[in-house]
């Protein structure tokens, strides 16, 4: 087997590991993944257009709404037009949502350290370097298309 088939399959595997492993935890917190993503994304932002949101998380434009919708159900997001453009909103957390951004991130965040922990700094930022690098090789070929 070639490296870089070598190399595809540990990133894979690592990030099928990793998720696992961080949305037990998330669940542990009466959150979907999905949800957790949004409130994260959102968390310590004035807000964000249903667009940018797609963009900076992990969830598809189809998925979206309906995640949204739960939040807004459990007063965790609100939505306000933009610009009287009814179809356009801007997404923000409500204080409940707020709330719970402040108990659930840094919480996460300290469920998720001990897995790095034992990474020096040095060894830390090598891992950084490379997955950096190869991300912009593959966003360098999707802006391409």
């Amino acid at each position: 087997m070639e490296n870089f088939q070598i190399t595809l399959r540990e990133l894979v595997r690592c990030y099928q590991a990793f998720e696992q492993l961080s949305n037990r935890h998330i669940r542990t917190m009466d959150l979907t993944p999905a949800q957790f993503d949004i409130v994260a994304t959102l968390g310590n932002t004035q807000g964000m257009s249903c667009r940018e949101l797609g963009e900076k998380t992990l969830i598809t434009k189809g998925t979206l709404t309906g995640v949204l919708d739960r939040l807004e159900a459990r007063d965790i997001v609100r939505r306000e037009t933009i610009n009287a453009d009814r179809r356009s909103f801007r997404i923000f957390l409500s204080p409940t949502g707020e709330d719970l951004f402040n108990r659930t991130f840094n919480q996460h965040l300290e469920y998720i350290r001990p897995f790095f922990s034992e990474l020096s700094a040095q060894k830390l930022t090598e891992i950084t370097c490379a997955l950096t690098e190869l991300r912009h090789k593959f966003q360098d070929q999707t802006n391409a298309i």
